[in-house]
Protein backbone atom coordinates (compact mmCIF):
# COMPACT_ATOMS: atom_id res chain seq x y z
CA UNK A 1 0.00 0.00 0.00
CA UNK A 2 2.78 2.21 0.98
CA UNK A 3 4.02 2.52 -2.94
CA UNK A 4 0.49 4.13 -3.50
CA UNK A 5 0.90 6.94 -1.58
CA UNK A 6 2.39 9.93 -3.44
CA UNK A 7 6.23 11.61 -2.80
CA UNK A 8 6.84 13.99 -0.94
CA UNK A 9 5.31 13.09 2.66
CA UNK A 10 4.82 16.56 4.43
CA UNK A 11 6.17 16.33 8.12
CA UNK A 12 3.15 17.50 10.32
CA UNK A 13 4.34 16.43 13.53
CA UNK A 14 7.94 15.08 14.98
CA UNK A 15 7.47 12.62 17.86
CA UNK A 16 9.66 10.57 20.30
CA UNK A 17 7.44 8.05 19.07
CA UNK A 18 6.19 8.36 15.50
CA UNK A 19 6.03 11.01 12.97
CA UNK A 20 2.90 12.04 11.24
CA UNK A 21 3.25 12.80 7.39
CA UNK A 22 0.40 14.47 5.12
CA UNK A 23 0.49 13.05 1.56
CA UNK A 24 -2.25 12.22 -1.15
CA UNK A 25 -3.09 8.30 -1.31
CA UNK A 26 -5.74 7.17 -4.50
CA UNK A 27 -6.71 10.99 -4.61
CA UNK A 28 -7.40 11.42 -1.17
CA UNK A 29 -5.61 13.64 1.26
CA UNK A 30 -3.83 10.85 3.97
CA UNK A 31 -2.42 10.96 7.47
CA UNK A 32 0.42 8.85 7.50
CA UNK A 33 1.81 7.64 11.27
CA UNK A 34 5.30 6.25 10.77
CA UNK A 35 6.86 4.89 14.06
CA UNK A 36 10.48 5.73 14.55
CA UNK A 37 13.20 2.89 14.86
CA UNK A 38 14.65 2.83 18.74
CA UNK A 39 18.52 2.21 17.71
CA UNK A 40 18.68 1.68 21.50
CA UNK A 41 17.00 -1.61 21.46
CA UNK A 42 18.01 -5.13 19.95
CA UNK A 43 16.83 -4.77 16.57
CA UNK A 44 14.36 -8.11 16.74
CA UNK A 45 13.04 -6.15 19.93
CA UNK A 46 12.56 -3.29 18.53
CA UNK A 47 10.54 -4.68 15.45
CA UNK A 48 8.39 -6.57 17.61
CA UNK A 49 6.93 -3.47 19.45
CA UNK A 50 6.97 -1.32 16.70
CA UNK A 51 4.46 -4.04 15.01
CA UNK A 52 2.58 -4.85 18.06
CA UNK A 53 1.89 -0.83 18.57
CA UNK A 54 0.75 -0.43 15.20
CA UNK A 55 -2.29 -2.60 15.32
CA UNK A 56 -2.85 -2.28 18.90
CA UNK A 57 -2.86 1.58 18.00
CA UNK A 58 -5.40 0.82 14.82
CA UNK A 59 -7.51 -1.32 16.75
CA UNK A 60 -8.46 1.37 19.16
CA UNK A 61 -8.44 4.20 16.83
CA UNK A 62 -11.33 1.49 15.35
CA UNK A 63 -12.77 0.50 18.46
CA UNK A 64 -13.17 4.08 20.17
CA UNK A 65 -15.34 4.91 17.29
CA UNK A 66 -17.33 1.39 17.92
CA UNK A 67 -17.69 3.50 21.15
CA UNK A 68 -19.35 6.65 19.94
CA UNK A 69 -16.22 8.40 19.88
CA UNK A 70 -14.96 10.35 16.48
CA UNK A 71 -11.69 9.33 15.64
CA UNK A 72 -9.82 9.39 12.07
CA UNK A 73 -10.72 6.58 10.03
CA UNK A 74 -8.16 3.85 9.56
CA UNK A 75 -7.55 2.87 5.78
CA UNK A 76 -4.33 1.09 6.04
CA UNK A 77 -1.71 -1.18 7.99
CA UNK A 78 1.69 -1.77 7.14
CA UNK A 79 2.70 -3.64 9.98
CA UNK A 80 5.62 -4.68 8.04
CA UNK A 81 6.78 -0.90 8.09
CA UNK A 82 5.20 0.32 11.45
CA UNK A 83 2.77 2.52 9.19
CA UNK A 84 -0.60 3.63 9.89
CA UNK A 85 -3.10 5.33 7.32
CA UNK A 86 -5.54 7.26 8.46
CA UNK A 87 -8.11 9.77 7.19
CA UNK A 88 -6.97 13.43 7.42
CA UNK A 89 -9.26 15.45 9.39
CA UNK A 90 -8.89 19.16 8.01
CA UNK A 91 -10.00 21.40 11.59
CA UNK A 92 -7.57 23.05 14.23
CA UNK A 93 -6.46 21.15 17.19
CA UNK A 94 -8.20 21.77 20.52
CA UNK A 95 -5.04 23.77 22.04
CA UNK A 96 -5.40 26.67 19.59
CA UNK A 97 -9.35 26.52 19.31
CA UNK A 98 -9.78 26.93 22.99
CA UNK A 99 -8.02 30.76 22.51
CA UNK A 100 -10.08 32.25 19.97
CA UNK A 101 -13.47 31.05 21.20
CA UNK A 102 -15.99 32.51 23.76
CA UNK A 103 -17.04 31.21 26.86
CA UNK A 104 -20.30 30.14 25.90
CA UNK A 105 -18.49 28.06 22.91
CA UNK A 106 -15.51 26.96 25.03
CA UNK A 107 -18.23 25.06 27.50
CA UNK A 108 -20.09 23.56 25.27
CA UNK A 109 -16.71 22.28 23.44
CA UNK A 110 -15.28 21.75 27.17
CA UNK A 111 -18.34 19.48 28.12
CA UNK A 112 -18.37 17.58 24.62
CA UNK A 113 -14.69 16.62 25.37
CA UNK A 114 -15.71 15.53 28.43
CA UNK A 115 -18.38 13.37 27.18
CA UNK A 116 -16.30 11.56 24.67
CA UNK A 117 -14.08 10.82 27.55
CA UNK A 118 -16.76 9.46 29.79
CA UNK A 119 -17.30 6.81 26.46
CA UNK A 120 -13.91 5.87 26.56
CA UNK A 121 -13.86 5.25 30.21
CA UNK A 122 -17.27 3.27 29.75
CA UNK A 123 -16.00 0.85 27.60
CA UNK A 124 -12.83 0.55 29.78
CA UNK A 125 -10.59 2.43 27.06
CA UNK A 126 -8.17 4.40 28.70
CA UNK A 127 -6.54 7.02 26.13
CA UNK A 128 -3.24 7.26 28.34
CA UNK A 129 -2.04 11.02 26.56
CA UNK A 130 -5.15 13.11 26.89
CA UNK A 131 -4.03 16.43 26.51
CA UNK A 132 -6.20 19.25 24.02
CA UNK A 133 -3.45 18.97 21.37
CA UNK A 134 -4.48 15.33 20.77
CA UNK A 135 -8.14 16.84 19.80
CA UNK A 136 -9.21 18.41 16.75
CA UNK A 137 -12.66 19.98 16.65
CA UNK A 138 -13.93 20.15 12.96
CA UNK A 139 -17.19 20.43 10.98
CA UNK A 140 -18.46 22.99 13.37
CA UNK A 141 -18.41 21.45 16.89
CA UNK A 142 -17.22 17.88 16.86
CA UNK A 143 -14.25 16.71 18.54
CA UNK A 144 -11.91 14.28 17.33
CA UNK A 145 -9.03 12.29 19.22
CA UNK A 146 -6.44 11.29 17.73
CA UNK A 147 -3.28 9.50 19.11
CA UNK A 148 -4.24 6.72 20.66
CA UNK A 149 -0.27 4.84 20.69
CA UNK A 150 -0.65 4.90 25.16
CA UNK A 151 -4.06 3.51 24.90
CA UNK A 152 -4.75 0.46 26.91
CA UNK A 153 -7.40 -1.22 29.01
CA UNK A 154 -8.70 -0.97 32.69
CA UNK A 155 -11.64 -0.76 34.52
CA UNK A 156 -10.04 0.78 37.33
CA UNK A 157 -10.84 3.92 38.49
CA UNK A 158 -7.00 4.93 39.43
CA UNK A 159 -6.27 4.85 35.60
CA UNK A 160 -9.15 6.43 34.24
CA UNK A 161 -8.44 9.11 37.23
CA UNK A 162 -4.81 9.44 35.90
CA UNK A 163 -6.60 10.54 32.14
CA UNK A 164 -8.58 12.92 33.63
CA UNK A 165 -5.36 14.18 35.82
CA UNK A 166 -3.58 14.39 32.28
CA UNK A 167 -5.74 16.32 30.89
CA UNK A 168 -6.39 19.10 34.09
CA UNK A 169 -3.09 19.76 33.77
CA UNK A 170 -2.86 19.92 30.09
CA UNK A 171 -5.79 22.58 30.62
CA UNK A 172 -4.21 24.71 33.68
CA UNK A 173 -0.59 24.97 31.67
CA UNK A 174 -1.53 25.87 28.65
CA UNK A 175 -5.24 27.87 29.57
CA UNK A 176 -4.31 28.97 32.68
CA UNK A 177 -7.06 32.08 32.19
CA UNK A 178 -9.61 29.95 32.03
CA UNK A 179 -8.53 26.22 32.71
CA UNK A 180 -11.40 26.07 36.22
CA UNK A 181 -13.68 26.82 33.85
CA UNK A 182 -12.99 24.30 31.06
CA UNK A 183 -12.50 21.46 33.14
CA UNK A 184 -15.52 21.72 35.11
CA UNK A 185 -17.55 21.38 32.33
CA UNK A 186 -15.35 18.38 31.25
CA UNK A 187 -16.61 16.95 34.75
CA UNK A 188 -20.32 17.69 33.39
CA UNK A 189 -19.99 16.01 30.56
CA UNK A 190 -18.00 13.31 31.86
CA UNK A 191 -20.95 12.84 34.41
CA UNK A 192 -23.56 12.39 31.91
CA UNK A 193 -21.31 10.05 30.11
CA UNK A 194 -20.63 7.82 33.22
CA UNK A 195 -23.27 8.70 35.40
CA UNK A 196 -22.95 10.50 38.93
CA UNK A 197 -21.69 7.50 41.22
CA UNK A 198 -19.10 6.16 38.57
CA UNK A 199 -17.72 9.43 37.85
CA UNK A 200 -17.36 10.43 41.33
CA UNK A 201 -14.77 7.59 42.34
CA UNK A 202 -12.90 8.91 38.97
CA UNK A 203 -12.97 12.95 40.33
CA UNK A 204 -11.61 11.19 43.50
CA UNK A 205 -8.80 9.15 42.47
CA UNK A 206 -7.86 12.14 39.68
CA UNK A 207 -7.92 14.72 43.10
CA UNK A 208 -5.73 11.74 45.24
CA UNK A 209 -3.10 11.34 42.49
CA UNK A 210 -2.47 15.44 42.13
CA UNK A 211 -2.07 15.70 45.86
CA UNK A 212 0.45 12.52 45.10
CA UNK A 213 1.94 14.83 42.69
CA UNK A 214 1.85 17.82 44.95
CA UNK A 215 3.69 15.99 47.64
CA UNK A 216 6.74 14.32 45.58
CA UNK A 217 7.40 17.90 44.43
CA UNK A 218 7.08 19.42 47.25
CA UNK A 219 9.47 16.73 49.16
CA UNK A 220 12.05 17.35 46.43
CA UNK A 221 11.85 21.08 46.80
CA UNK A 222 12.70 20.69 50.37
Amino acid sequence: MEKNLKKPWTLVKKGAEANLYLTDWYGEKVIVKKRVPKLYRVGELDRKLGTYRTTHEAENLFLARRFGVPTPVVLSVENSKNIIIMEFIDGQRVKEALEVMNEQRRGGVCKQIGFLVGRLHRNKMIHGDLTSSNMIIADGEKIFFIDFGLSFYSDEPEDMGVDLHLLKRALYSTHHNFAEECFDEVKNGYKEALGDKSADKVFRKAQQIERRGRYFIERNVL
